[in-house]
């Protein structure tokens, strides 16, 4: 029985031009050989099996070698090139700093820098893993590394460049490995296929390099495990099964179903992915990804974005080319913000069945879906689809409202058709004039308008109310049901106004209400001036909560209430020690002179 190798190590690069991934950097190398423009130290850092020793290893059998050839490669005849190839050579000695960390390893290291090299120019010391020394086993080799023997060369290699201390990275040219792209780990792996005649799909061959995570390494490990569960028969499905990777076709048949409003459809792939042993938070990182594709598939400029193979790209720009952009748009920043809020949800599944039914329910007709992707709103992850409404809980504990519209056949932009023989109308009944004066709209462009902005929705804290949808629609409102009208003061205001403080829960709010008095500018309108962004956008994230209970409180739902920030030369320097003094006497006089006159006190 012949010894057998292991693809990583059988087909490990020996020069510069079979390394895989890293084209400008190995060029680099190659022409500080050529011009003999060598540094002494060298940090090879980037993720791991992207090729950092491989690289140190043929600089150090390249440097050494006596007949280069004119493309600066080794010549593989010389000594110097005989002695590395059967691993016999003295002039490369390799640390590795994971189980030599101490201060006598790098002694050791340091007696073996002074003897000159017996075969070449050039000794050269790799040190793997070298964030692993000890601060007492750095600061031993900084005097070496800094001025070491003319004829001795350093490369240290690691995967963590922000742990290697900055007294040893200034003395050292920097070189940043790059994670290899999944189209160079599919063809080295389908070259490797033809040396070893195994027959492989040109899309397996995609799902393993997608899997390795741009290392090469870890492609050759996949590639080994599978080519013995097939036995040398690679293809898509048993990749698929082997490695247990979600297929491409789970996510073409999600995105289906969400481009036909089929919320079930779409809630039972999630039921199966997650039946199969996959967590919730990979398929929706994954569907984002996907998304994603199809967005760059839409455009000929942009669709050699998508690494996958010539067969896969043809299917991504045929489901691309049903998909309107924004619903792609609104679809992905649902997703992305699912995934990126996952880990803090106490119940994740819910979190991932409701932006499956929130990107469902994009493509719903008005009458049942509430706003729809118009071209005058930018697009947010948080729009309401209404039908019917689960109450559930936001940041803080503060209750906010996510509807979710019931599935519909088939998803599109145009409004419904109107009933062709509707009924007649009854006349109402003539009522009372209100002898109260017409309240004047707020119309737009004032600075009374809600700010186009996600910061506050972003913040968290505020209800999220439907305000805009269908006339036929069923909506169950939380908020005040009719337009009121009552009038009232300034001073009714303020005291609404104070009241906040008893039911918002922030400190830090709590003390701007108290700190900050609305000014009025007209009839309904009102002004709030604060010193600083932060305070305005404190107060704007939680703004239509207190918004909705002001209205309550005051019964007239014309009110608004806008927050600016005050000029600089209109902002009040900080209260000196007197002025709050006299701030606290004209509340509490009677108790602050007795506590001044009792302890003889004094203002300092």
């Amino acid at each position: 029985m012949s010894d057998y190798i292991v693809s990583a190590r059988k087909y490990r690069p020996l020069t510069f031009s079979s390394v895989v991934g890293q084209k400008s950097l190995v060029q680099t190398l190659r022409n500080s050989i050529q011009s003999g423009k060598l540094a002494h130290a060298y940090l090879f850092c980037g993720p791991r099996g992207v090729g950092k020793t491989t690289c140190a290893r043929i600089f150090a059998k390249t440097i050494n070698c006596t007949n280069r050839t004119a493309e600066g490669e080794a010549c593989d005849a010389c000594e110097s090139c005989i002695s590395f190839n059967e691993q016999r050579s003295l002039n490369i000695h390799e640390l590795d700093a994971a189980s030599n960390n101490g201060v006598d390893s790098i002694r050791e290291l340091i007696e073996q820098v002074q003897i000159p090299p017996q075969i070449g120019r050039y000794k050269v010391f790799i040190i793997d893993e070298v964030h692993m020394l000890s601060t007492g086993a750095f600061n031993a080799f900084l005097k070496t590394l800094e001025e070491p023997p003319s004829h001795a060369v350093f490369i240290l290699a690691t995967t963590e460049k922000q742990k290697i201390l900055p007294t040893i990275l200034s003395r050292c040219q920097t070189y940043d490995f790059q994670r290899i792209s999944i189209q160079d780990i599919a063809d080295q792996l389908a070259w490797i296929a033809g040396q070893e005649n195994v027959t492989a799909e040109p899309q397996a061959l995609q799902v393993l390099a997608r899997k390795a995570d741009g290392g090469m390494r870890d492609a050759l490990s996949l590639f080994d495990q599978i080519v013995s569960f097939t036995q040398g028969q690679v293809t898509y499905e048993a990749v698929i099964r082997n490695l247990n990777i979600l297929d491409y076709e789970t996510y073409f048949r999600v995105t289906d179903a969400a481009l036909q409003c089929n919320i079930p459809a779409a809630l039972m792939i999630l039921d199966n992915v997650i039946r199969r042993g996959f967590d919730a938070q990979y398929f929706i990182g994954g569907w984002a990804a996907h998304l994603r594709d199809l967005m760059v598939s839409k455009d000929a400029a942009t669709a050699s974005l998508i690494e996958a193979g010539q067969e896969m790209a043809q299917k991504y720009m045929e489901q691309a080319s049903k998909c309107d952009n924004k619903f792609l748009y609104y679809a992905l920043q649902i997703a992305n913000e699912c995934d990126f809020n996952y880990r803090n949800s106490r119940n994740k599944r819910l979190s991932v069945e409701i932006a499956i039914i929130r990107i469902c329910s994009l493509l719903a007709p008005a009458s049942t879906a509430g706003p729809q992707l118009g071209a005058n709103r930018a697009p947010h992850a948080s729009d309401p689809l209404p039908s019917f409404i689960f109450s559930l809980r936001g940041p803080k504990g503060v209750p906010f409202s996510v509807p979710v519209v019931a599935p519909a056949t088939q998803g599109n932009l145009e409004k419904p058709k109107t009933p062709a023989t509707p009924a007649a109308p009854v006349s109402p009944a003539p009522q009372p004039a209100d002898p109260r004066p017409a309240m004047k709209p707020v119309t737009g462009g004032s600075r009374f308008a809600p700010r186009n902005s996600t910061a506050g929705a972003a913040r968290g804290g505020s209800r999220l109310s439907v305000l805009n949808v269908g006339e036929t629609a069923p909506v169950v409102r939380a908020e005040v049901e009719e337009e009121m009208n009552e009038s009232f003061t300034a001073e009714n205001l303020r005291r609404a106004w104070r009241g906040l403080e008893t039911v918002i829960q922030k400190n830090i709010l709590k003390a701007l209400i108290h700190g900050f008095i609305p000014e009025q500018v007209d009839d309904t309108h009102f002004v709030v001036k604060v010193i600083s962004e932060s305070q305005r956008d404190i107060i704007e994230a939680s703004k239509p909560e207190m918004m909705r209970i002001i209205r309550r409180k005051l019964r007239n739902t014309h009110v608004e209430i806008a927050v600016e920030i005050l000029p600089q030369d209109a902002q009040r320097p900080a209260f000196t020690p007197q002025e709050k003094f006299n701030e606290m006497e004209k509340t509490n006089s009677e108790p602050i002179r007795t506590l001044v006159e009792l302890f003889n006190l004094e203002i300092v």
